[in-house]
């Protein structure tokens, strides 16, 4: 299974485990930023089952005959907003404690805070937008100008990066810092999420063990797990070919 590197901790210390004990199906797992995880792909680098990724965008890089026709369909099943998480020991952590606006703290002189590269990450899109979209509405030139000295990190290593003290604050969703127990902030006046999508890949080695993965991310017993790590469950909104999709999940990811 392939997946955004955000649901890292959920993959693979609740569901992975989960799902192994329940189906008796071996899981293996690897997580990155979702748009690097469809350019690797296409480029052969990277084999598996099962494709979720944090943005729609990701999967319509794998659509089509272009494309390497390496997906037909997918679906929503899970979002979560984006957040600022902040280490609550540093002197602009204490400053979010207090309430002071988020928009303001991260300007100031010596801010150390990180983000990740919207060319590999959907996060990092939604973190440039979010900014931008505040600093419009705000009239907030020094806003605008932070955002290009936020320190740019892969997905997977900005969680340890903020949790080592090299960060003050850093751009999340909220079920990884749910699930890393960091402290966060909303990014009001601006409101950004992740969708969470659900794919098989057209060439998965094991189609059978796929639908079963699928099958279980999407029964009513793990929503409540979706909430308790962040993630609010989304009614699936199907895309793409219903006549590609194994019947056994047929009704579950919303095709018709």
């Amino acid at each position: 299974m392939l997946f955004a590197g955000s649901l890292s901790n959920y993959m693979e210390r609740d569901f992975g485990p989960a799902f192994q004990r329940a189906s008796g199906v071996s899981f293996r797992g690897f997580g990155g930023g979702s748009t690097e995880l469809a350019s690797q792909i296409k480029g052969g680098v990277r084999r598996g089952d099962v494709f979720v990724s944090a943005a729609a965008t990701a999967d319509h890089a794998l659509e089509g005959a272009a494309n390497g026709d390496w997906l037909s369909w997918y679906t929503t099943f899970a979002a979560s907003p984006l957040v600022l998480a902040y280490d609550s020991s540093s002197r602009l952590g204490r400053q979010l404690a207090r309430g002071e606006p988020w928009y303001r703290v991260v300007t100031e002189p010596g801010a150390v805070v990180g983000r990740t590269d919207p060319k590999l990450d959907p996060k990092g899109v939604l973190t440039v937008e979010a900014v931008s979209n505040a600093a419009r509405k705000l009239h907030d030139a020094a806003l605008s100008s932070a955002l290009g000295h936020f320190r740019v990190y892969p997905e997977t290593a900005l969680v340890g990066r903020l949790q080592s003290g090299q960060l003050d604050a850093g751009f999340f969703y909220a079920a990884e810092a749910a699930s890393a127990k960091l402290r966060t902030v909303g990014l009001a006046p601006v409101y950004k999420y992740a969708e969470y999508t659900v794919t098989i890949l057209q060439r998965s080695p094991n189609r059978p063990g796929a639908a079963a993965l699928v099958r279980y991310l999407l029964s009513a017993r793990r929503r409540s797990t979706l909430a308790s790590n962040g993630l609010t469950p989304l009614k699936p909104a199907f895309s793409g070919d219903a006549a590609s999709v194994p019947a056994s999940v047929r009704a579950l990811v919303g095709a018709r």
